[in-house]
């Protein structure tokens, strides 16, 4: 006779990402929303807030897409990183470089930095859409809305390689766990960063 399956393993996704896109599903759509009520592709000035918190994000990033140990796991991760593009945005569009918000990541270990990361390659997907509302507001891929750029070999085809590795990588049973916590974290702090650009500036 065959063993009974457990019906919850059975609804638990093989795959990491896809775990952790199910575990980080409610906190990306209020994300969305979110972003969605701050209406930031309405005007320049709303925009402008939009920018810095995408910038604020990417920023605190950029140690983490620059670090050697994960670009050996990772050889194209330096390149993928968008903090330097929000900057130059933010310099097109001569607006202030935003002060940094206290409550960054700091010292994660490899699998809280690698979800983290995961999250900012995931909305490079979304990235398509804004882009061509960017244009609409006379922003292109070369001036005040570089950060939205379509990467080199495609929007899809970067994030499927990202996810490949990703996926491939031997966690311990508590990296797995802190994976799960920085899906959630990750996306929290967007939320944050989000708040406090539109808020400093209402």
């Amino acid at each position: 006779m065959s063993a009974i399956q457990n019906p919850a393993a059975a609804e638990q996704p093989a795959l990491r990402s896809a775990r952790l896109r199910q575990a980080s599903a409610v906190l990306h759509d209020q994300l969305e929303h979110a972003v969605g009520a701050h209406a930031p592709f309405e005007s320049r000035e709303s925009y402008g807030r939009f920018l810095q918190m995408q910038y604020l994000f990417q920023s605190e990033l950029k140690g983490l897409y620059n670090d050697p140990e994960l670009n050996q796991l990772f050889p194209d991760l330096a390149s993928r990183c968008r903090a330097d593009a929000a900057l130059a945005d933010l310099n097109d569009l001569g607006l202030a470089v935003p002060a940094a918000v206290p409550g960054a990541l700091i010292a994660p270990n490899r699998a809280t930095a690698l979800t983290w990361i995961r999250v900012s390659e995931g909305s490079k997907l979304g990235a398509a859409i804004l882009i061509k509302r960017a244009e609409a507001m006379g922003l292109s891929e070369t001036f005040g809305a570089r950060h939205l750029a379509e990467p080199e070999g495609g929007r899809m085809r970067g994030w499927k390689a990202f996810n490949a590795i990703f996926d491939a990588l031997p966690f311990t049973p508590t990296e797995e766990a802190d994976a799960d916590q920085a899906a959630v974290d990750a996306f929290s702090r967007l939320q944050i960063l989000l708040q406090h650009t539109y808020s400093a500036h209402a």
